[in-house]
């Protein structure tokens, strides 16, 4: 009879312990979104602070521009997912830069995150997007002049842009969407999530 009790307890502490250490595993998962360098990066000024943009003109940046970028886990309380995303808005808004999205490869950081400003909503406010994913684009096409901040001095004029798209998103509060988006718009998402893959707007001048 003791060996049968002191057998179920020993069950029970293992059970404990390894639920515990799931646990912490789950833990360090979710907050693995950047590793020591990124976190680096951006920790190194508030979160009003832009930071700076990679350019092609450089050969480490240009490098860095044309990797593909992972998605992120979104957990509650993830402060340094918070304080990135305020950098990277800090970044869009800047009086140099002063663009109307922004992608996180663009700052050095390989993760899917963009900023848009939504001109197809009231005083066109910019609104962040995590783990983007366009999943359909429509047969019609729209003709625009693009430029990037990661290539200055320079705008050129695509004609293969999807005039609507399909796109699946995460928020910050970790809710799952998705949401049809058309016109100019839908020309800047686009754009941002093409960053996400390591694909740059003249990348598509050459194909078309």
């Amino acid at each position: 009879m003791k060996q049968i009790f002191r057998f179920g307890l020993y069950l029970f502490i293992v059970s404990i312990v390894s639920s515990c250490a799931v646990k912490k595993q789950n833990i360090k998962e979710a907050t693995s979104n950047f590793n020591q360098q990124q976190r680096s990066m951006i920790l190194n000024a508030d979160g009003d602070k832009p930071m700076r943009v990679f350019k092609i003109n450089n050969v480490k940046d240009s490098l860095l521009l044309r990797q593909k970028s992972e998605d992120v886990v979104i957990t509650k309380g993830d402060t340094i997912l918070k304080h990135f995303t305020n950098r990277l808005y800090a970044t869009v808004r800047d009086s140099i830069s002063l663009g109307v999205g922004i992608a996180a490869p663009q700052v050095g950081i390989l993760k899917n995150i963009i900023w848009v400003q939504r001109f197809d909503k009231e005083e066109f406010p910019f609104e962040v997007y995590l783990n983007p994913k366009i999943v359909q684009y429509s047969q019609k096409k729209q003709t625009r002049a693009e430029g990037c901040l990661s290539i200055p001095n320079r705008r050129e004029t695509l004609n293969c842009r999807a005039y609507a798209i399909l796109l699946e998103y995460d928020t910050l509060d970790g809710e799952h969407k998705t949401e049809m988006v058309e016109d100019f718009t839908a020309i800047i998402f686009q754009h941002e999530v093409d960053h996400l893959n390591g694909v740059l707007y003249i990348d598509l001048m050459d194909k078309f």
